[in-house]
């Protein structure tokens, strides 16, 4: 069966409002979920919260560094707190307090970074966060999330509140295709095969995995059978589902909106050494990207399906003979 008879992509919502109206389902289910924002909360989506839990929302002004403590302390004390800022924002400002107050304790604090990696547009630089799971992915004991849609953001969420520990949620500002059916059976920690193939497995999270589901659709006309994987979850990564694809397919691509020297990418390629040596292929970032639209930024930096169908024909052409 083609692929393109499997998958209609239609738009959906923002993962960063999808986060806003998951956690007040959670904090409607359980009364120690807080929040904490950082004069963001209009865009970060926590406004929902805050406006149906005022006695239960902290407004921390411009201030993530001070934000993550009061977060880790909340914590500490009992609560399940979910912290939201600009995900440069709270991961660059933030770092210190999260090793030293969240990761070294083993705090329970919820990180949520919305208007991630540079698909925030006429924004800019300033404010487009392309190291930010390398942060979270270098704070021993925490979770790394980055959902591609609407229905794996509200699992991701969902999942935070009943996790003691450390988690860092990874959300965009623009509107992403929604990839899974509502009734998805998404396990954090373990990665979700959207499509089967044979030749090439294309692995990815957040909104590349909708460019690579259009890529197997590409490259399943030309008679290439491409594997997507959705590796929601950055760490704990994986590594058996991606030993087997590469075993299977022998040959990956991995697709990021992330600096490529520090990203998904690093740690698939040190699991598939470990397990199943295979050729891969990276798309990804390698410098800071410039202001523009929404669309626009991505598409010059070449995060799309056209890139992703180029790395796969690499990729298959080194494949051992």
């Amino acid at each position: 069966m083609s692929v393109a008879t499997k998958y209609e992509l239609k738009m959906g919502a923002a993962t960063r409002e999808a986060f806003g109206r998951a956690l007040v389902e959670v904090a409607r289910e359980n009364p120690n979920v807080v929040g904490c924002d950082a004069d963001l909360s209009k865009s970060t989506m926590m406004t929902y919260f805050a406006k149906e839990f005022p006695d239960r929302f902290f407004e921390c002004g411009i201030a993530e560094a001070n934000m993550v403590a009061i977060g880790a302390g909340l914590g500490m004390a009992g609560k399940i707190p979910f912290v939201s800022s600009f995900s440069c924002f709270v991961m660059n400002k933030g770092f210190e307090q999260l090793r030293t107050d969240v990761a070294y304790p083993g705090a329970n604090l919820k990180v949520v970074g919305t208007h991630s990696g540079i698909s925030i547009g006429e924004d800019g630089p300033s404010q487009m966060s392309i190291e930010d799971l390398a942060l979270a992915g270098a704070l021993p004991g925490f979770t790394v999330i980055s959902p591609a849609d609407e229905v794996a953001t509200k699992v991701a969420v969902h999942w935070a509140a009943q996790h003691f520990g450390g988690v860092f949620i990874r959300t965009g500002r623009a509107k992403v295709p929604v990839v899974y059916p509502a009734d998805a059976k998404i396990e954090i920690g373990k990665a979700y095969e959207l499509l089967p193939g044979t030749d090439v497995t294309l692995v990815a999270h957040g909104l590349m995995v909708a460019e690579c589901i259009r890529a197997a659709e590409e490259l399943d006309a030309a008679g290439v059978s491409a594997r997507v994987l959705d590796m929601h979850t950055i760490k704990p990564l994986d590594e058996e589902s991606l030993a087997r694809a590469a075993r299977e397919t022998g040959a990956l691509v991995v697709a990021e909106e992330h600096l490529v020297d520090c990203g998904l990418g690093v740690r698939v390629a040190q699991a598939v050494a470990r397990h199943a040596p295979a050729p891969i292929e990276f798309i990804g970032l390698e410098t800071y990207a410039e202001s523009g639209t929404p669309g626009g930024v991505p598409e010059k930096y070449g995060l799309t399906s056209a890139n992703v169908v180029a790395a796969a024909q690499r990729a298959i052409a080194r494949k051992a003979k």
